[in-house]
């Protein structure tokens, strides 16, 4: 699996995560949701990626985004 694919997967786990926990715990994790797609436009824009930048410590091979 390449850097992308895992930080695509990442991010997409991470927005099922916040649904469920915004139906079945609080609303207010519908701000998770909302720093989620945040994180992904700025990353889309500048480049920089936190879980791009773990995932390359973890030994995952770089793709073409990152």
């Amino acid at each position: 699996m390449s850097l992308d694919r895992a930080v695509f997967a990442f991010a997409g786990v991470m927005v099922l995560l916040s649904v469920v926990l915004t139906m079945y715990v609080s609303t207010y994790f519908v701000w998770f949701t909302v720093f989620i797609g945040l994180n992904l436009l700025q990353s889309a824009f500048t480049g920089f990626c936190p879980a791009a930048m773990i995932f390359r410590k973890l030994g995952i091979k770089s793709g073409c985004a990152f």
